[in-house]
């Protein structure tokens, strides 16, 4: 006897809206790998088509509007998504494209990557394009994961402290947001914490800074995890853990490629440990 394919409920599609990245390390790269390695289905909307490596952005060729729109609506039409996660969107016309698309999958979760940097420094968000991300995507998020720099764009407040994450993220939940992760990894200290805050309290999930450069692609993957845990049912605390847990093991394996900063180990629970 054959066996059953899982229902597409079990496996939790994913419709990511992002960049992609010729490195493999970040963006619709790794968002594929990740919700794939945690048993989701990825499906795509590409942005943009970037020129990099672990050096570093040099180019970065946009996707026009129409068909970045055409490649989300094709796939909401027929496989539908039981996730959306948007990463890098580039200009204020792709983060308006963007929220028009969350309201056409009304219902369906959408975790929101506020990307404006590359790890090696490139921009990749327009700066008059912010406050396009904080009026029409911050209110639409089912979950927030901004970084330090991200969360001081958005929010105008300095965040250089484990308080100033709690004050920056109260910030973005009174702009709209239904949870948001603050990750620290930008914080100074040898323990790096995540506070996931909500309405109705906060969880914080901490673990010893890894001593590593290899780290190209971390915000994409967590919230790529995160999007995959919810896809397939999980609550919003139960997903983030998962997408944690599977973050830091994936920062740990790191496999070591390139001279700069180089790729996680995405694939580590299909090997497992």
């Amino acid at each position: 006897m054959s066996a059953q394919p899982p229902s597409a409920q079990a496996l939790g599609r994913v419709l990511i809206i992002a960049g992609s990245d010729s490195g493999g390390g970040a963006g619709i790269q790794a968002d594929i790998k990740t919700v794939t390695a945690l048993g989701g289905y990825a499906a795509t909307a590409i942005t943009a088509i970037t020129v990099q490596n672990t050096l570093g952005v040099s180019d970065v060729h946009p996707v026009p509007l129409e068909i970045v729109t055409a490649q989300a609506y094709a796939v909401l039409d027929d496989i539908g998504a039981d996730a959306i996660k948007t990463g890098m969107l580039g200009d204020a016309a792709m983060v308006a494209a963007a929220a028009e698309i969350l309201d056409v999958a009304a219902g369906v979760p959408a975790v929101i990557d506020p990307v404006m940097a590359a790890k090696g420094g490139a921009t990749l968000l327009a700066e008059e394009a912010v406050g396009a991300v904080k009026a029409l995507l911050v209110p639409r998020a089912a979950l927030l994961t901004p970084n330090a720099p991200e969360a001081e764009a958005l929010t105008g407040l300095k965040v250089e402290t484990a308080d100033d994450l709690l004050r920056a993220g109260e910030a973005l939940l009174e702009a709209g947001a239904r949870a948001v992760l603050m990750k620290g990894g930008h914080v100074p200290g040898d323990t790096v914490v995540d506070v996931l805050m909500t309405p109705q309290g906060e969880t914080t999930f901490a673990a010893a800074r890894i001593d590593t450069r290899h780290t190209h692609g971390t915000g994409c993957t967590l919230a790529s995890a995160c999007a995959a845990g919810l896809a397939q049912g999980l609550e919003l605390a139960e997903a983030v853990a998962q997408a944690w847990g599977y973050t830091q093991e994936a920062i740990a394996r790191a496999p070591g490629f390139g001279a700069g900063h180089g790729p996680l180990d995405h694939a580590w629970p299909v090997r497992g440990r």
